[in-house]
């Protein structure tokens, strides 16, 4: 048996699925790229990729029950990490446009509405510095490097009140970037966590946030 952290890739259809798991295992996890309800549950650590339209990937989310998922397992306090659309999808919704697909609502697990970037160039592509949290455990070591982005979309405002007195272990820690404007580039939330950039393309920063995640689980 082994004794390395259990992570399963969502498959649904997104993109940057195979990257996504050659970093993963590059850092020390077993890992399994499948949308089967009894191993995304049993694994010690979902990652929900994302790449290109917000409804699309709600769309595909949908058809492999990745609502249902995402909940069960948050309910149960066992970790899961969004990646790009990823995080974007755990908000609410998206103002992003889209021919192919029906308007799609996010998975509500954080309140607010993804947005296009108020920035003179969109896409936002390439590398950038993100202000990271007191206390960050996702990022903790590479709080000042650089990681890769490539989106067109975020989330400009972080809406979730932090009750005064509230438990530090249940304070949402919110790093930022800024492309024209300030963006959440990753959120820690208790078992869910996320981030706007793409870890498995960010060279050797990406390769410790994602060791760090996966050996928190």
């Amino acid at each position: 048996m082994s004794s390395q952290p259990r992570v399963v890739v969502l498959d649904y259809g997104s993109g940057n699925i195979h990257s996504a798991v050659r970093a993963l295992t590059h850092v020390g996890a077993d890992v399994e790229l499948t949308a089967d309800r009894s191993a995304v549950l049993a694994a010690d650590g979902l990652l929900v990729p994302g790449v290109g339209n917000f409804h699309a990937c709600m769309a595909g989310l949908r058809a492999v029950d990745g609502p249902s998922l995402v909940d069960t397992r948050l309910a149960g306090g066992r970790p899961v990490l969004g990646v790009c659309v990823g995080m974007q999808v755990m908000f609410e919704g998206s103002g992003e446009p889209s021919a192919a697909q029906p308007e799609q609502e996010g998975l509500h697990q954080w309140p607010g509405t993804v947005s296009r970037l108020s920035a003179p160039v969109v896409p936002h592509m390439g590398w950038s510095t993100v202000t990271a949290p007191e206390g960050t455990r996702l990022l903790a070591g590479v709080e000042d490097e650089r990681f890769y982005f490539v989106h067109s979309y975020g989330v400009a405002t972080w809406d979730l009140p932090t009750a005064p007195g509230a438990l530090v272990a249940a304070t949402p820690l919110v790093t930022w970037s800024e492309h024209g404007s300030p963006f959440v580039a990753a959120v820690e939330n208790g078992p869910l966590s996320a981030t706007q950039f793409h870890p498995e393309k960010s060279g050797d920063a990406g390769l410790h946030l994602l060791k760090n995640w996966v050996m928190s689980l």
